[in-house]
Parts: C-alpha cells; sequence; structure tokens
C-alpha cells in the first residue's frame, strides 16, 4: 500500500465517528428529539429553597379557593401544605370586605396581604392571570406586581403586536410574563394560544423573561399531552397550572394528582431534566368548598414522588 494510501485510510479512521456523531445529531434536530445530555437552561425566578417541596417550589392558583377571599386562599392554602401563592385579579380581599385585590389595590392592602403571608410563612410568587390589552394598562399591572413584590406575570396575549409592549416592560422592571393557555375553542376563533406552537412562535427571538404559565389541565383539554407540550416549550417554562382531568376532551374534570390522565408524573420528570426553576400553581377546580384535603393530596404527591 502506498504512503498516500494509508495516510488517507488513517484520516478516514479518524473522521468517522465525527461525522457520525454529526449525522445522528442532524437527524436529532430533524426529527425534534432531545439529547439528555445537553443542560437545559430555563427561567430562573430565584425562589429560595425554604419555599419548596421536592426541589418544587409548590402552592396555589388562589383560584382555587375562588369561593373565599384573599386572606382565606392563603389560609386554606397553608393548611394544605403549600408554600407559596399566585394571586389573581379581582379576588375579595376577606371574608367582610368584598374589595376586589387587583392592580388598583392600595399599599394598605398589599401590607396586609404582606403580612397574612409572612403570618403563614409563605410567598406570594405570581399575580394573574391578568389581561393586558394595552401598553398604558400593562405598565400599571407592572407597577402593582413591583408593588406586590412578585418575580413574574401570568397573562394572556395572543398576537405578537401585545407581545411588543410587553416585552418592554419585562425589561424595564425585570419582572418576567408567562402565557397562560385556556382550552382550545369550539369552532372558528382568533385565540390560538391554546397551542404550545404558538406560545413558542411569540417568545421565540425574544426576552429570556418572557415564556408559558403551562396550565397542563387545558392542554388535555386540548387534547394535547402535556409532556410533549412542555418539550415543546423547553426553556420557556417559568410556571405551571398543574391539574389532573379524567379525560382527553373539553368538558374533563380535575381529579386528584395520579388518578387520571394528565401524566402528572411524567411531567414532574420533564421539569427536573428541563432543570426548571419556577414555580407550581396547583388549579384544582372540584370541589370547591371542601377542596383543602384535596390540595393536600396533591401537594402530598409532588412530595412522594421527589421521595421515591
Amino acid at each position: 500500500m502506498s504512503k498516500r494510501k494509508v495516510v488517507t485510510h488513517i484520516l478516514f479512521a479518524f473522521m468517522l465517528p465525527f461525522a457520525l456523531l454529526s449525522f445522528v445529531g442532524a437527524c436529532n434536530a430533524q426529527n425534534g428529539s432531545q439529547n439528555p445530555s445537553e443542560t437545559v437552561v430555563s427561567p430562573d425566578l430565584q425562589i429560595p429553597d425554604e419555599y419548596k417541596i421536592g426541589g418544587f417550589a409548590v402552592g396555589t392558583q388562589a383560584y382555587t379557593f375562588n369561593r373565599f377571599s384573599v386572606m382565606e386562599a392563603i389560609e386554606k392554602t397553608a393548611a394544605a401544605g403549600g408554600r407559596v401563592i399566585e394571586l389573581y385579579p379581582g379576588h375579595r380581599f376577606s371574608a367582610d370586605d368584598d374589595t376586589p385585590f387587583n392592580h388598583e389595590s392600595s399599599d394598605e392592602m398589599i401590607e396586609q396581604v404582606l403580612a397574612k403571608l409572612e403570618e403563614h410563612d409563605m410567598k406570594v410568587v405570581n399575580f394573574g392571570v391578568v389581561a393586558l390589552p394595552d401598553a398604558e394598562t400593562a405598565r400599571e399591572v407592572f407597577e402593582f406586581a413591583e408593588r406586590l413584590g412578585v418575580p413574574a406575570i401570568t397573562s394572556n396575549p395572543n398576537t405578537h403586536e401585545e407581545m411588543d409592549f410587553i416585552e418592554e416592560l419585562v425589561k424595564e422592571f425585570d419582572i418576567m410574563m408567562a402565557i397562560h393557555n385556556h382550552p382550545k375553542p369550539e369552532g372558528e376563533s382568533d385565540y390560538r394560544i391554546w397551542d404550545p406552537e404558538h406560545v413558542l412562535d411569540l417568545v421565540r427571538d425574544r426576552d429570556h423573561r418572557l415564556g408559558s404559565c403551562a396550565d397542563t389541565g387545558h392542554w388535555v383539554r386540548s387534547g394535547i399531552n402535556p409532556v410533549d407540550a412542555l418539550k415543546t416549550l423547553e426553556g420557556r417554562i417559568i410556571s405551571l397550572h398543574l391539574k389532573d382531568v379524567d379525560k382527553f376532551e373539553r368538558d374533563g374534570v380535575d381529579v386528584i394528582f395520579g388518578t387520571g390522565v394528565g401524566e402528572v408524573s411524567g411531567i414532574l420528570s420533564e421539569l427536573k431534566r428541563q432543570n426548571f426553576a419556577g414555580h407550581i400553581s396547583i388549579e384544582y377546580e372540584s370541589n370547591w368548598y371542601e377542596s383543602v384535603p384535596d390540595v393536600a393530596q396533591n401537594v402530598g404527591f409532588i412530595r412522594g414522588w421527589a421521595e421515591r
């Protein structure tokens, strides 16, 4: 064999593994598959570990207790074992005060909410789902969120035009904005954020503090596998409204974690793979007046999953 051929064989043997790796990588990219060895960088709400259960910041979306008041929702979340809470606009303030809690609330009202949270050793981590229909209203909401001390707002922008002025406020206030999905509408509709692909399109190439508030139950009601949806939005998951639902249909009912089709264990595994550093709001829309034991079971499910 000539010297030139020997050199050629050596170079071929040296380059072959790299060529195969490149080919496999290209195939994986084309098929949308995830490389488990890659480190996913997810939005980080900087929630202290003391407010976490099994590595996750776990609490409730206060809408779970919408038959009661903000103050009672905090008490009930604490009774269920939650460590954080996401407040929502319009929730009546207390059992004897029907004033709605929203971006027009006074500093005194905010101070009372924060004092109640401190009493129960809990932390408010989000506010929403709140409409941001125009730049002026959005600024008022961001100013309120700053006073409340939350690291994120949950809203429902549906277009790039809305995202433009929201992105500017996110940068100015250093407060994240997470897009919340409701179920796929019946019939023709301009509402598109039920689809994780559309949410991804809205946040792609924008500030890293823009992402998804993944309502896993509403994905199920839209016929979408929630684990697949989380993979689609990899690196953009800011928060969750975590639910389990009894069936993949629009009229699916919330059930205790692990008893429905919502793949809660798979969701938690996927969150762990993505190095999720946001919060999990348990939003339980069943048994409205006596739901604390049910919510406590859901908190226990997450704790048990982490300890297995």
